[in-house]
């Protein structure tokens, strides 16, 4: 199955225990509520522990080169997610969503993504197996999306103008009141008279979360994939880091002006991933040397973690 025993596709969706993680998320994390900091902290490190722990497995079963492989991406893939949960604050705060509800959102947002990046991965390692230049196109488009994250500025997100909510509000009869934990309810559609049922903001906001997603795995599988094409390690780090992003976002929600800078360190590690494979070439090299990468990721991330975390010094209370 892609290069790797059942056993071990098998082993990733029964870790950490005996019952399948998808089985725990959907049964355990159900119930609407709002998640406190502390908890999100909590499950935070929970996740990155099982995520770190899987790494170790892959670590002793695949040789230490691909259990750097697989830190790299999962640590990657972990500080891209910060980005995204800046988007996902914007949406919640543009439909008002209250702390309660948004829970439900992140939860069957977190399952769409894990779908959708399995389908995105899929779709790209047959490329790559295929079509070894494709990796380059990868490359390329990495220092692109790079260099302009770098320059863009902070020009603010205006969820009133974009394309695909425009799109929702005419494809579907809406409602503009949440209706408590409801996606859709019965209604009469303004637009025509008739009864209907009426997509909430709360549905409104899980579309915009996944096409947010969407954006994002744009950069973030590439990514992988510069480092890695083991489909083995490229599924399973990106899926080992998603599975925390709900638990993620209610960490860092209310810190998020602490990581202002951020993004440009994430725009400086694009273009490092992307050019590393041009770099190789250019030394001859068979591969970019995976402690190398890793360790100068971590380096960037670092900077960029620091330098926000001083420059914002004085706005904690």
């Amino acid at each position: 199955m892609i290069g790797k025993p059942l056993w071990m596709w098998a082993g990733l969706h029964c870790w950490p225990s005996w019952r399948c993680w998808p089985l725990t998320f959907g049964v355990l994390h159900r119930k609407t509520r709002e998640i406190g900091v502390r908890e999100s902290l909590l499950m935070s490190l929970v996740y990155i522990s099982l995520g770190l722990g899987f790494g170790g497995l892959v670590w002793m079963q695949l040789g230490a080169t691909a259990g750097v492989e697989y830190l790299t991406g999962f640590v990657i893939e972990k500080s891209l997610a910060i980005d995204n949960v800046f988007v996902i604050a914007l949406i919640f705060g543009f439909f008002a969503i209250p702390p309660a509800l948004q829970h439900r959102v992140l939860f069957w947002g977190v399952l769409g993504v894990i779908v959708l990046r399995a389908i995105m991965i899929g779709v790209g390692a047959a490329l790559v197996s295929q079509f070894g230049w494709v990796l380059y196109i990868f490359a390329a488009f990495l220092i692109l999306t790079g260099v302009k994250m770098l320059f863009a500025g902070d020009k603010p997100l205006d969820l009133n103008n974009n394309t695909a909510l425009k799109w929702l509000r005419r494809a579907l009869p809406i409602s503009n009141r949440l209706e408590g934990d409801r996606f859709f309810v019965p209604g009469v559609d303004p637009r025509t008279g008739k009864a209907a049922r009426l997509a909430t903001p709360l549905f409104q906001a899980l579309v915009l979360v996944e096409l947010a997603d969407l954006v994002f795995a744009v950069d973030s599988v590439p990514a992988i994939f510069a480092i890695t094409t083991d489909p083995y390690i490229v599924y399973t780090s990106n899926i080992m880091a998603i599975l925390g992003l709900r638990a993620l976002y209610f960490a860092l929600a209310a810190v998020l002006h602490r990581f202002a800078y951020l993004k440009q360190a994430l725009a400086v590690l694009l273009v490092f991933i992307g050019g590393k494979i041009f770099i190789a070439d250019a030394l001859g090299w068979e591969k970019f040397p995976a402690s190398l990468s890793l360790s100068i990721t971590f380096v960037i991330l670092a900077a960029g973690v620091g330098w926000s975390l001083w420059k914002t010094r004085r706005t904690v209370a």
